[in-house]
């Protein structure tokens, strides 16, 4: 069984759910802690909606959001090191809701949802690794062809 992660940062909703479909994704899994965008059809509700339409199911799970006293430290120090201590003590005490996704993901082909397009940098990556570990599947991050991680990748073969 894998989980797969996905980001809609740079994508339209049309790219976004032809994306899920050709991953065979049957249950996306909000992950934001507020499921609001910007991004016309990514909040909550049209998402649901766009989703419903091509046979995807929906489920927001806000206990497995970043906080917002995480998030906004990030947006002041922009310290991912930082960021990622306080995400994962937050995560150890979300033991029941990482067991009842294992359990959904075990059951459903899932796709955790978050906004960022490189999971390198978006706490749904630590989600997943901690879905892995207690059901015993794979990750699997859905990407788009440009992400910050292939930039940041491109640029250290530059340097070297």
């Amino acid at each position: 069984m894998t989980i797969f992660t996905i980001g809609y940062e740079g994508r339209s909703i049309n790219e976004f759910l032809a994306t899920l479909k050709d991953y065979g994704v049957n249950t996306v899994v909000d992950v934001r802690e507020l499921p609001l965008s910007r991004k016309r059809g990514f909040s909550k509700t049209s998402l649901a909606n766009n989703l419903s339409e091509i046979g995807i199911g929906y489920v927001h799970w806000a206990s497995l959001g970043c906080p917002k006293d995480i998030r906004n430290r990030y947006r002041q120090d922009q310290d991912w090191q930082r960021y990622t201590v306080g995400f994962l003590k937050y995560l150890k005490t979300q033991k029941r809701a990482i067991s009842e996704l294992a359990l959904l993901a075990s059951a459903k082909n899932c796709a955790l949802l978050c906004y960022e397009a490189d999971f390198n940098f978006c706490h749904r990556s630590m989600v997943a690794h901690a879905v892995s570990i207690v059901g015993s599947m794979a990750v699997e991050h859905i990407t788009a062809s440009d992400t910050r991680s292939e930039k940041v990748a491109s640029i250290r073969r530059a340097a070297a």
